[in-house]
């Protein structure tokens, strides 16, 4: 087997949302540090089953409602 193709695994730890963290072997970091997630499956609505929202903020549906408006009427 060749040597030093394996990634180096070492323990991190994870901060969730809500403040809770555990600890995992990752190839990110190095060894003792916090990754702390911005979304996670206790607050994504993919995994929470909330409703999904459209925001536009004047983009891509704001052009083709303008581009369209007189269309149908």
């Amino acid at each position: 087997m060749k040597k030093n193709t394996h990634p180096d695994y070492h323990t991190i730890t994870v901060v969730m949302t809500d403040g809770t963290t555990y600890e995992t072997r990752s190839t990110w970091g190095s060894e003792g540090d916090s990754m702390t997630l911005d979304i996670d499956p206790k607050t994504h609505p993919a995994w929470t089953g909330g409703g999904q929202h459209l925001i536009d903020r004047g983009g891509r549906l704001s052009k083709f409602k303008k581009k369209y408006e007189g269309f149908l009427g």
